[in-house]
């Protein structure tokens, strides 16, 4: 059992960091398909997991037209759609780009931006920071520089309350009272502080400094620089002056912030109690993935219950704005009935996985179906799946992993960059469900 592990360790760089890539950027878009054992890959990139009812209904015909029938959610509030034939990518770019979900060919790889799903609903931020996000994917699709971005590097606004601001963005936004805001590169604890109008167009400075040093650094992501990104800080802070800006240096601890929204009801600001209040509903995608029907639904309570909005989350989950509050109860029953998680309650609460075999040809185990034999009661903290040691979509923060191995699995505790040390549980018997629930917590 887990209960009584040794101390954390440094850990090895988690999958996705290496030092420095020697070969180009193969990460998949929807001009570029990855070819999986399952058929062709597209990724979808939705800047902050905004998507209006009419451009869900487009993915939900193309999952259902070209691939197979699916909606996969990643942990950056993408969406990707898979089992597709390889020779459908035209037709693919050319209804994507109808809706408005390829305003930029050049860049459609470089728009990963996410940011907090609940601004501008709960109250609870410090600013709303949907202006953030429109203004900084059209500074992105109209800069030449930035088509450079590689399909990894990521843009996080932050409202304020710490959620996205965790998720080790390599340009993060973070809003600091109603006319400030944060500008922190990687995961330093220097940063700058800004006025927060143009804090978008800082943050472009920021991605186009970070260019002019990547190459020559064969870097992908900050993190990838060499002497760490203290010289790129620098050379923004230079950059910001010449462009008018007057930044402040400053002293922040990373945010230890709450994570995911919780599951369920989530209230307006306070103070607006009457019948005709509007809230929102925070929901969990089992496994990261929903069904075509599934999705009609969540599009349909938006269409006709809500704001006409879904917010794809960082971590697999959808909100939908502007419910009528007297009728968010019912509603999310609806939602339940149809396989969604509306609760902590729910055994899926905190489990992801990475695709696994069949979809995977690297993957050592159909890591979905052992995930699903081992649900069990709720633990305190996330458990994630991996079918080899590249862990894709991993967390950040604080979880358990758990790894395919060739006799079985290994499992450890992961917190920021430190790793407990790893235990074998061999084959894939019912000892396997009690060594994660012992090290859920």
């Amino acid at each position: 059992m887990l209960a009584a592990m040794p101390p954390s360790v440094p850990s090895p760089a988690l999958p996705g960091h290496e030092s420095a890539r020697s070969r180009g950027d193969s990460c998949p878009g929807t001009l570029r398909l990855h070819r999986a054992d399952d058929g062709a890959l597209a990724r979808v990139r939705v800047p902050g997991g905004l998507l209006g009812v009419g451009q869900a209904d487009v993915l939900r015909d193309l999952a259902e037209r070209l691939g197979d029938g699916e909606l996969h959610l990643t942990s950056r509030g993408n969406v990707q759609l898979r089992g597709l034939r390889a020779d459908r990518g035209s037709e693919l770019a050319h209804l994507l780009g109808g809706s408005g979900l390829l305003p930029s060919e050049r860049h459609e790889r470089a728009r990963n931006v996410v940011a907090s799903p609940l601004s501008g609903l709960d109250g609870q931020g410090e600013r709303d920071i949907r202006p953030w996000l429109s203004a900084l994917d059209e500074l992105l699709c109209t800069s030449d520089k930035a088509a450079a971005l590689s399909g990894r590097f990521l843009f996080a606004l932050d409202d304020g309350r710490g959620d996205v601001g965790a998720l080790g963005g390599d340009v993060t936004l973070t809003a600091r009272g109603d006319e400030g805001a944060l500008l922190r590169i990687g995961p330093a604890r220097d940063a700058v502080l800004i006025p927060a109008a143009p804090a978008p167009r800082a943050a472009l400075i920021a991605a186009e400094s970070f260019l002019e040093q990547a190459p020559d650094a064969g870097a992908w992501r900050v993190t990838d620089l060499p002497g760490g990104t203290g010289p790129l800080l620098d050379t923004v802070v230079r950059r910001l002056r010449q462009a008018g800006f007057s930044p402040t240096l400053a002293t922040a601890p990373l945010p230890q912030g709450p994570g995911a929204p919780a599951l369920g009801i989530v209230p307006g600001p306070r103070g607006k109690r009457d019948e005709h209040d509007r809230a929102a509903l925070s929901l969990g995608l089992p496994l990261g993935r929903v069904s075509a029907p599934q999705w009609q639904t969540l599009t349909d309570t938006a269409r006709h219950l809500g704001s006409g909005e879904l917010r794809l989350t960082p971590w697999r989950g959808v909100v939908l704005p502007g419910v009528e509050r007297r009728e968010a109860a019912r509603l999310l029953e609806d939602l339940r009935a149809a396989g969604l998680i509306v609760g902590s309650d729910s055994p899926w609460t905190g489990v992801g996985a990475c695709i696994g075999r069949p979809g995977c040809a690297k993957s050592l185990d159909d890591v979905r179906a052992a995930a699903t034999a081992a649900l069990g009661p709720v633990g305190a903290l996330p458990v994630y799946w991996s079918g080899c040691e590249r862990r894709c979509g991993h967390p950040h923060g604080e979880w358990v992993d758990v790894v395919a191995t060739p006799d079985g699995h290994e499992i450890s505790r992961v917190h920021g960059a430190e790793r407990g040390a790893a235990a074998a549980v061999p084959g894939s018997s019912g000892g396997l469900a009690a060594a994660v629930a012992a090290a859920r917590g």
